[in-house]
């Protein structure tokens, strides 16, 4: 039988990836070793997932492993070898406030633990395609330079614009200021093309928007709509930090994006790389978030406006994704903003 090995597979992309490739016929071996929880706190934990997932899954196998552990991993490699068909790696520190904090850990879970993989895919099983979970952050704050005006709800840039479609794979990411986990993201970025070009191992990054969706175990530091719409039940205060919260994001909720890695699975590149998002079809601002959870809940939420923003955030950002398109025109999105929200929505009910 083939196996799937998925890193941070009780995360929210990893997740959703074990359902789907289990559903597949795949026998899948999850890596987590929810460092989530040491990131974030107990709201941050993601034990409820890995249960859900051995519970639903005969064909789960969970290894609390960490992936900078090169020896473990190397184990769990060689003993598989090539019977191993795919690699999706969505291990991560996640977090911009976290990685300022914490460097050494944030480059050695993001740079190093992306390496480890890599070099066993080489030694173990080089055919195998591996499908790398980036970000935009790789772009720093290169999107702010461009030429934004301000709206009622949103930030927003003129439909003659070029960039109007979103970001594209060639965007500039030198000089700007990524935040220290756009760079160890970049690092990790930079390499799984390097294996691709130089090695010639079947390897992609696609450089993730916003992901979302209800396996997200959304915290205050990490998961902007799972937090928000959490936060906004529970009656917590919302902090809106920066941009008078008109900053936008694209929405991509998680099954759409596992969909994308089984188009990559089955036609595979080497060094790819292609910005993937909510796009035009699914976007918003924060406050426009936060309104469509009090229209869907009928509730007034507490917001607090702070004005210093993230260092390192993006006042727009909506990804381009006509590459992948062209180059699988399979794909199709099923959810809208709306739709996502309104799933988290009843997920926290």
């Amino acid at each position: 039988m083939s196996i799937a090995i998925i890193t941070g597979s009780s995360g929210l992309v990893g997740s959703e990836t074990v359902n789907f490739f289990c559903e597949k016929g795949f026998d899948v071996i999850g890596i987590d070793n929810n460092l989530r929880e040491f990131f974030f706190g107990k709201n941050g934990s993601t034990d409820w997932i890995k249960g859900q997932l051995l519970k639903k899954n005969k064909n789960f196998k969970h290894l609390n492993i960490d992936i900078r552990n090169f020896d473990k991993l190397n184990k769990i490699f060689k003993k598989y070898s090539k019977r191993i068909s795919v690699i999706i790696h969505c291990a991560a520190q996640p977090s911009h406030d976290y990685g300022k904090k914490f460097p050494f850990l944030d480059f050695h879970v993001n740079a190093t633990g992306t390496l480890n993989l890599l070099e066993l895919t080489k030694k173990y099983c080089s055919n195998a395609p591996f499908i790398f979970m980036s970000t935009n952050k790789v772009y720093g704050d290169s999107p702010n330079k461009l030429n934004i005006m301000e709206k009622k709800t949103r930030w927003e840039l003129k439909i003659k614009d070029k960039n109007y479609k979103g970001i594209k794979e060639n965007f500039s990411i030198d000089n700007s200021t990524h935040s220290f986990f756009g760079v160890s993201k970049t690092y990790a970025d930079l390499i799984v093309q390097e294996y691709g070009k130089n090695v010639g191992l079947k390897t992609v990054c696609f450089r993730g928007g916003c992901i979302t969706g209800p396996n997200h175990s959304g915290a205050k530091l990490h998961g902007f709509l799972s937090y928000l719409v959490k936060a906004s039940i529970l009656k917590k205060e919302y902090n809106l930090i920066g941009y008078k919260g008109k900053q936008v994001r694209d929405n991509l909720h998680s099954n759409d994006l596992v969909n994308c890695f089984w188009e990559f699975y089955k036609k595979p590149k080497c060094g790819e790389v292609y910005n993937i998002g909510g796009g035009r079809f699914s976007n918003c601002s924060v406050i426009e978030a936060l309104d469509i959870v009090e229209k869907s809940c009928n509730l007034k939420i507490k917001k607090k406006y702070i004005k210093i923003p993230r260092v390192g955030d993006h006042i727009w950002y909506i990804s381009d994704t006509s590459k992948f398109k062209k180059h699988y025109p399979n794909w199709r999105q099923k959810y809208n903003t709306k739709k996502i929200i309104e799933e988290l929505i009843e997920h926290q009910k």
